[in-house]
């Protein structure tokens, strides 16, 4: 390839696929995505894949790889095919997100490029050079669906693939974004999906009159990963995920999600002073039977305590009346108390 600096040699590909791996983490930079990848977030020198039709969030969530990364001191390239870097950098303000410093204290390079402007391979190059000179620790391509049109579906895929094994081999971690044409499709007009370690999936849900996002783990190779989807925020404090409601109606987002919550929240309200007046009408009752019981208590304990007294004096009379006639017998030297010889005697 002949540049304006000299010639330069492209490598088709490694001949073998024996580059080194890694099995340090590094963060997507929104934390409830870290958590739906295992709570760790993405490989150290994967290739990563967020596809999703116009207006689902790609290059939101691609900023938010780029800050995070920035944010502790590393290197990132962004291969910008759309907007410029400023433009991108402006309108990440809206979210909260302030490139703006990374690219002045050098940690980000926006490499900004009309698609049209030279053929794949002068792109390959140029790509190329850059990487090597900058050094990177990640790069983001956005969108390679712009590369379609200079070339064929497979001069396309096979200039991604010299790509992505060049940036695997130097170990650098890579974020492509792709422009879906149908929302819910599990497929890529450039068919590079099977070259991606990872792939995140933003989709479009439409419901109750409205256009909420949502996003899904399609895949993540070596690590487990969440198959549940989410609501994908947009806020002006960055990307939020929520958990979708799932219900008998089906996925639930935006207002009817938050209306359905409302009316579940309501219910357990209902459901919690039911309980709590439950929990008082069974110690009203306990503390009703506990003062009968006291007073059939106490009524048993009087009553007891007569027949006891009237079982003493019954006793005490009967014991003076034994002790009275033996008494009497005495006095009249009754034969019981004669002794035997005194009978003789007369």
């Amino acid at each position: 390839m002949i540049q304006e600096t000299g010639i330069s040699v492209l490598p088709i590909t490694s001949l073998n696929l024996e580059h080194t791996v890694s099995k340090e983490r590094i963060s997507t930079g929104i934390e409830r995505l870290d958590s739906m990848l295992d709570g760790k977030g993405f490989y150290r020198g994967s290739s990563i894949l967020v596809s999703g039709t116009s207006g689902t969030g790609k290059t939101t969530l691609a900023a938010h790889l780029a800050a995070a990364a920035c944010k502790k001191n590393e290197k990132v390239l962004y291969f910008a095919f759309e907007e410029s870097g400023n433009q991108i950098a402006r309108n990440m303000l809206s979210i909260g997100i302030n490139l703006e410093p990374f690219i002045k204290n050098g940690n980000l390079k926006v490499h900004a490029a009309r698609h049209t402007a030279y053929g794949l391979e002068m792109h390959l190059a140029t790509m190329h050079k850059i990487i090597n000179d900058y050094k990177p620790k990640i790069i983001i391509v956005d969108p390679i669906s712009n590369l379609m049109t200079s070339g064929t579906v497979n001069e396309v895929k096979s200039m991604l693939v010299r790509l992505i094994d060049f940036i695997k081999v130097n170990q650098i971690t890579a974020l492509f974004t792709d422009l879906s044409t149908a929302d819910f499709s599990e497929s890529t007009e450039v068919g590079v999906s099977s070259l991606m370690d990872t792939w995140i999936l933003l989709k479009t849900l439409e419901n109750n009159g409205e256009r909420n996002r949502g996003i899904y783990v399609l895949k993540a190779r070596g690590m487990r990963h969440s198959n549940q989807i989410r609501e994908f925020i947009i806020t002006s404090k960055g990307i939020n995920l929520i958990d979708a409601y799932s219900g008998a109606d089906g996925v639930l987002t935006g207002t009817a999600r938050v209306a359905q919550e409302a009316l579940d929240n309501a219910s357990q309200i209902l459901r919690s002073q039911e309980t709590e007046r439950k929990h008082r009408e069974s110690k009203r009752k306990k503390l009703s039977f506990e003062a009968e019981f006291a007073l059939l208590k106490s009524k048993y304990e009087t009553e007891e305590d007569e027949l006891n007294r009237a079982i003493e004096q019954e006793t005490v009379g009967e014991a003076a009346l034994l002790h009275e006639r033996r008494k009497i017998a005495g006095l009249r030297s009754s034969d019981e108390t004669i002794p035997a010889e005194r009978k003789v005697r007369r």
